[in-house]
């Protein structure tokens, strides 16, 4: 009996060792899979980006446009690219802020004001869009 007992000990031995080193297995990988996926914070640029629809209200070179698409897509922090299935407005980069509970362009000459669904652009101080999502 004395070596039923013993063998019993030792299996029980291995059995708690197998699973002591899966949990450790375990945790090496959620450590390590933790740390290279950061999850990033959204801003204003997450905000912001999408589709919208509305028309050229104005054109420095011409007259207005009905029906014009505009694409928002985030480029970096605070930052989205802007363009159009309108061939007279040109692909724009903006830098965003918070004024207020509008989002607005933070600085060059094209103006971008956001506010709850409605957007104004004017390119380049040129060609004025208005629309909304």
């Amino acid at each position: 009996m004395n070596g039923e007992v013993a063998l019993v000990i030792r299996n029980v031995c291995q059995h708690r060792y197998l699973a002591a080193a899966a949990a450790v297995a375990l945790a090496a990988c959620l450590v390590a899979d933790g740390a290279g996926a950061k999850q990033r914070k959204p801003d204003l640029a997450d905000a912001v980006a999408g589709d919208y629809h509305g028309d050229v209200i104005s054109d420095s070179q011409g007259s207005g446009h009905d029906d014009v698409s505009l694409t928002l897509t985030r480029v970096g922090p605070n930052e989205v690219s802007i363009s159009s299935d309108y061939p007279r407005l040109p692909v724009v980069t903006v830098r965003l802020e918070r004024a207020m509970s509008q989002i607005v362009n933070r600085g060059g000459d094209t103006a971008f004001v956001y506010n709850a669904g409605k957007l104004d652009v004017s390119f380049h101080n040129e060609v004025s869009w208005s629309g909304h999502r």
